[in-house]
């Protein structure tokens, strides 16, 4: 056994520096991008909430376990 048998085939390693290199891009990119805004005027709408639906057996499972999501 040579100490070299456990590289991979050139295609393969270049393969791996080709797939680093685009995510250390689009982690550079993500740096630089100014942060979202937290003003309202940038969000001047109104956003619902959403309903919280309890099924039928999420409804038996609280009873036995005595918590009553009613």
């Amino acid at each position: 056994m040579t100490p070299y048998e456990e590289l991979d085939t050139p295609t393969q390693l270049r393969a791996d520096c080709e797939a680093v290199n685009g995510q250390l891009a689009r982690a550079a990119r993500k740096v630089t991008e100014a942060p979202p805004s937290i003003h309202f005027d940038d969000f001047p709408r109104e956003v619902p909430k959403r309903d919280i639906q309890i099924s039928e057996a999420a409804q038996r499972l609280a009873n036995a376990l005595h918590l009553h999501l009613d």
